[in-house]
């Protein structure tokens, strides 16, 4: 999806699409269930395993003549996990995924409730991306975090998860240039510098191509970040139990990173330092109001997605001396998509996404393309902590449960995946039939 990455839905190519008949099952080919003694690094926090493995019920599917869990070795991916002072189910996160379901005040509708909930078998779910002020608008129909009635109608969401045992952490979005001026009553949207991305919008009218943005000036910038500070405060009225910072997919927070996007002469422009200055006072300004420990950050060194942004110049120095001050900083985890978003894996020149998790002192989650084997060589080879899936989860709420057993997915069509109502969003069943939800 727009905010999500490889394995979520793809980059918004075309406006939503109206919700027609239900949602049908298109199955996919199922995995291998048997597989060998689990070798996984001590730095991942899981030894190696005996032979046998335990057994862990499940907490949506009654064991049946066709689906004899006992009979399954339970992956290291899918055991218990303990990241900071937070526990999950399983290694498993569920990326974020933009949906395109809230009004125009960006009040998520009531029935995201069932959709979050639903998929709350995740070691943890971070919310689709969620603008912290009507400036930082990109998209038609996203959620925001900077109303009252946002607040409360994110509440009863996050308490649905939490009925179910999940742990959920909320996106902190801030378009940038990735915007049109239909989505700010005809205003510019703000950038580093006046670079028009490549690509179009989508507004409530269609897609439109993007404009020139407004550069920012220097004494705007303090109170983008006390925007970010004043989200994160109402995320945690909300009662999630973290929030996330979005510094990647060229979004406003990585235009000022690369000096692509990034041509400024003042304080946040021009060297490394400079060009980290913004970010780095917004993921410092989160943690006030959170503690590093309830707050990860999502990069994304080697997209060019959206807008074919060009890469940084010194990708790998840039990214490295970010990485190494976040890590001073001490959150809780960085999320890195690893390729280029909904493409390819492929590892452009002067990208080391190993030597980024190795300078991380926090977890690492890893993202793009991902199968739970890849996630198990990865584990194994203690190149990642935990892994983000963002598309089969549209159409498979019982995902987890699914790689568990090695049972075929759904696959969503793309009809559904942007704009709409509950159809194609909330009511998609598990193996079993429908999840019941307490």
């Amino acid at each position: 999806m727009r905010s999500g990455s490889g394995g979520s839905a793809a980059r918004h190519s075309s406006p939503p699409m109206g919700i027609g008949a239900a949602a049908c099952q298109n199955w996919t080919t199922g995995r291998s269930t048997q597989r060998a003694t689990w070798l996984v690094s001590s730095r991942s926090g899981v030894k190696r395993q005996p032979e046998r493995y335990s057994r862990l019920p499940s907490p949506l599917i009654t064991p049946t003549e066709d689906h004899i869990m006992a009979d399954l070795p339970v992956s290291p991916v899918l055991q218990p996990v303990t990241i900071g002072d937070l526990q999950l189910r399983n290694r498993i996160v569920m990326a974020p995924l933009t949906r395109s379901r809230s009004n125009e005040e960006g009040i998520p509708p009531a029935f995201a409730a069932d959709y979050y909930a639903q998929r709350a078998d995740a070691g943890l779910i971070i919310t689709e991306a969620t603008n912290i002020s009507s400036q930082a608008r990109g998209y038609a129909m996203t959620p925001g975090i900077w109303s009252d009635a946002q607040v409360a109608a994110w509440k009863p969401i996050v308490e649905a998860v939490h009925r179910r045992g999940g742990r959920i952490f909320l996106q902190l979005w801030h378009t940038g240039r990735i915007s049109h001026p239909d989505l700010h009553g005809g205003a510019l949207p703000v950038a580093p510098s006046a670079i028009a991305a490549e690509g179009q919008a989508f507004t409530n009218d269609g897609m439109k191509d993007f404009v020139v943005p407004r550069a920012l000036e220097t004494d705007e910038v303090p109170a983008i970040v006390e925007d970010y500070r004043h989200a994160a405060e109402q995320a945690k009225a909300a009662g999630f139990d973290g929030v996330e910072v979005h510094a990647a997919n060229n979004y406003l927070l990585e235009q000022f990173i690369r000096d692509s996007t990034n041509q400024r002469t003042d304080a946040y422009g021009g060297s490394i330092e400079n060009r980290l200055h913004f970010p780095l006072d917004v993921v410092r300004a989160v943690v006030e109001v959170w503690g590093a420990n309830r707050v990860g950050i999502r990069i994304s060194p080697a997209t060019t997605e959206p807008g074919k942004t060009p890469l940084d110049s010194q990708v790998g120095r840039t990214f490295d001396t970010f990485v190494d001050a976040l890590s001073e900083i001490g959150l809780l985890y960085i999320h890195d998509i690893e390729g280029v978003t909904q493409q390819t894996r492929d590892v452009p020149d002067g990208v080391d996404f190993q030597e980024l998790r190795k300078r991380f002192s926090g977890a690492y989650i890893a993202n793009n393309q991902y199968t739970l084997d890849l996630a198990e060589k990865t584990l194994a080879d203690g190149d990642a902590d935990l892994f983000s899936f963002g598309r089969p989860f549209l159409a498979n709420p019982d995902l987890v449960e699914r790689l568990r057993t090695g049972a075929p997915l759904a696959e969503a069509p793309k009809r559904y995946w942007y704009g709409g109502g509950s159809v194609g969003y909330s009511d998609w069943p598990g193996m079993n039939g429908r999840i019941e939800l307490p």
